[in-house]
């Protein structure tokens, strides 16, 4: 099966010291074509690894599925020239069920591990309309819980202690803080599409009562992701875009980012954030 991690020589450099030769883990990146019916219809980077759920939550997230009665099967192939023979495991087809519409290959488009939304083919394709009404979800979390999620997604990273190079996507849940899933991926946008794809085949969504914890900045395309599951609170350890808030204001969803250390910004839905009245300090 795909390989996750790779060990590399690399020459370490330090000021005042001799340069020594050593072996580095490097997180892997290949390429992953998922193919519907047999059709191509996207390639994306990614860190090979839960595949599946990979295409289950890009499939979600671009409005074509939204229950796991949706995604028939999922089977990985022989790359191209192949001829089938030799499986190379980058290349996913998928099936969908009968009466789900196959889109239109027009649509296909190529994504990188830092950008899920390059080479859409129009302004118009970027917007996706939810099939769950995150806004009239009536979950709300504790600040003091929120600002547990960093350290328990960073404690939870076991490629991320090997490479640096990876990021995360954690699904908790609001009420308990208890960590239901934890995926890593060289593109943040595939680590939560690996994490909406486990919940799909769990049959758990829409996703109410969640909050979505990234290890990243929040944009446009992760809040998107968080509607297209019903996730109504995503949270992030760095900055928002403008247009994120903007999609997260009009969705209904809360956004929060620079949730670092015992602080946060609260960009939308404040509502949903509940605040324990702070204790006197006893004065002797």
């Amino acid at each position: 099966m795909g390989r996750i991690t790779v060990r590399r020589p690399v020459t370490r450099v330090m000021i005042g010291a001799d340069a020594r030769r050593r072996a580095d883990t490097l997180a892997v990146e290949e390429p992953l074509e998922i193919r519907l019916a047999g059709e191509p219809f996207t390639v994306t980077m990614r860190t090979p690894g839960h595949d599946v759920e990979l295409a289950a939550g890009f499939l979600v997230g671009e409005g074509i599925i939204s229950r796991s009665e949706h995604l028939r099967a999922a089977i990985h192939c022989g790359g191209p020239g192949t001829g089938g023979a030799d499986n190379t495991y980058n290349v996913l087809d998928v099936g969908l069920a009968a009466g789900v519409p196959v889109p239109a290959r027009d649509r296909s488009f190529y994504t990188t591990s830092s950008c899920g939304m390059c080479g859409k083919a129009s302004i118009e394709a970027v917007r996706t309309v939810s099939a769950y009404d995150v806004a009239a979800d009536e979950t709300s979390v504790d600040a003091e819980t929120l600002v547990t999620l960093p350290e328990t997604l960073r404690a939870h990273q076991d490629v991320f202690d090997k490479t640096g190079g990876l990021h995360a996507a954690g699904l908790f849940d609001a009420r308990t803080g208890e960590l239901l899933v934890l995926r890593e991926d060289v593109g943040r946008h595939n680590a939560v599409d690996k994490v909406v794809g486990w919940a799909l085949q769990q049959g758990r969504l829409p996703l109410g009562g969640t909050v979505l914890q990234v290890s990243g900045r929040a944009s446009f395309e992760l809040v998107q992701k968080a509607a297209m599951a019903g996730i109504p609170i995503l949270a992030a350890v760095s900055a928002p875009s403008s247009l994120a808030v903007e999609l997260a204001d009009d969705a209904g969803l809360t956004l929060i980012g620079f949730l670092r250390g015992q602080s946060m910004n609260v960009y939308t839905r404040m509502d949903r954030v509940t605040i324990l009245p702070s204790v006197p300090v006893p004065v002797d």
